[in-house]
């Protein structure tokens, strides 16, 4: 029998409610065998995630301010749970052994690692799992960055002989001491935990049925997306359409395990389903979706003969490097190169770039646009149905948007506009009404 790990988000285990609801989720398919929970999310509109709690108390002990009144609305929220849920737990002596560690002035990392800790705990003691403590198998190189295959072997062992875990997400050990993912990182714990049990499945349980084909705030009638690929998904994520964490997709997307997106207030949605490879004429809409990102500069380059000007693009790209700059796109043209990259980044060297960019090429001209999104329309769909192209910027032009910049991938899987900032949420509800039907 296969498995099924399933990471469930902190409005998923926000209360003792939410708790209930997980394990009837669970019990629906024997197979749901590892479970990688987060801490306590927000209960209602205005109430506080137990992790910003627990940076707060960090901030506040290192600050000398005292953190016994933040402390104790994180006791209440884990003592509430346990006592709705008649747990046989003893929640408030390792509440105490936290507590005490906060006051010895433990580092952010293992304050903030302590929500998923202490809810991995309850959960385990819910469910009637064992609980697994990820400061064990999973590691962090020196550097900080994540120690992949390590982790991969200690956790394999591991679960080769556990056949029921709740594993909690969003941290792990460097050199014995805690450490955590950035915020989010609970997704990339359950992808972990998928690739090492080689599951058949990765369920991400959240409080949203999965991705949209457009931002609801600008498209407010957007449509779900049933299927995408993984190649899909890292596109649109890119460009701000994120559910999941953007990293999380790689140790499953590396195994060949699939995901699938679900709602734990609707457990009958069947939610977004990610793969490797789908058909590409399977949409009827041709694109899978449209999202977009406001905040981009573009830096155009112009000089004549530059296609035969040996090293011309390096250039350009070295003044880019020397600022510590990263470039998002690079269009280019005959005579023209542009260079994509994040306004708020480029502005602090803004001058020294121009100046670097002259002396290395000798340009024509240089010149900056500011105030420019950047709408990627993504779809395997696109390269089997011509007049894809021709049917977006047709939309644009009877909306009336300006299009400053077009790129599009050698793999045709999405086609990037830039506009003026002014133009940004038009211009998505123009391509998404121009492909998708009601």
């Amino acid at each position: 029998m296969g498995k099924i790990v399933t990471k469930f988000g902190g409005s998923s285990l926000a209360d003792a409610k939410q708790f209930q609801k997980v394990k009837s989720i669970l019990e629906l398919d024997s197979r749901r065998c590892y479970v990688v929970p987060s801490a306590p999310g927000r209960r209602f509109d205005g109430d506080d995630k137990v992790t910003d709690l627990l940076y707060r108390a960090h901030r506040e002990q290192q600050n000398g301010q005292g953190f016994t009144a933040t402390f104790a609305r994180i006791r209440e929220r884990y003592c509430e749970i346990a006592k709705e849920l008649e747990l046989e737990i003893n929640i408030n002596e390792h509440l105490d052994e936290v507590q005490k560690d906060i006051a010895a002035g433990a580092s952010a990392d293992y304050c903030a690692s302590r929500g998923e800790y202490l809810n991995g705990l309850l959960l385990a003691d819910y469910l009637g799992f064992t609980f697994l403590d990820p400061k064990d198998f999973i590691f962090f190189n020196k550097d900080g960055t994540f120690n992949s295959e390590r982790t991969n072997d200690a956790l394999t062992a591991l679960l080769k002989y556990t056949k029921k875990a709740v594993i909690p997400g969003f941290y792990g050990s460097l050199e014995e001491e805690i450490h955590t993912f950035s915020r989010g990182g609970s997704d990339i714990s359950g992808a972990i935990v998928a690739r090492a049990a080689k599951a058949e499945m990765y369920e991400n349980w959240t409080d949203v049925s999965g991705f949209l084909m457009a931002d609801p705030r600008i498209v407010p009638d957007a449509k779900a997306i049933s299927n995408v690929t993984y190649r899909e998904l890292r596109e649109l994520s890119y460009m701000g359409a994120s559910v999941l964490h953007e990293d999380s997709v790689f140790p499953v997307h590396r195994a060949g395990i699939p995901t699938n997106i679900r709602n734990t207030n609707k457990p009958q949605d069947p939610g977004t389903y990610i793969s490797h490879t789908m058909p590409e004429d399977d949409n009827p809409d041709v694109i899978t979706g449209v999202a977009g990102k406001l905040g981009f500069s573009v830096i155009s380059v112009e000089k004549a003969m530059m296609n035969v000007e040996h090293g011309f693009g390096r250039r350009v790209l070295q003044a880019i490097e020397e600022n510590g700059l990263s470039f998002e796109h690079m269009p280019t043209g005959i005579d023209t190169m542009c260079v994509v990259v994040v306004t708020a980044d480029l502005e602090p060297v803004r001058e020294n770039v121009i100046k670097r960019i002259v002396e290395l090429t000798e340009p024509d001209t240089i010149t900056i646009h500011d105030d420019m999104g950047i709408i990627a329309t993504v779809g395997r769909g696109m390269v089997h149905n011509p007049g894809t192209a021709a049917r977006l910027f047709s939309a644009l032009s009877q909306a009336h948007v300006n299009v400053r910049m077009i790129d599009q991938g050698s793999s045709e899987l999405s086609i990037l506009v830039g506009v003026d900032s002014g133009d940004f949420q038009n211009a998505i509800r123009a391509i998404y009404y121009e492909f998708v039907k009601a």
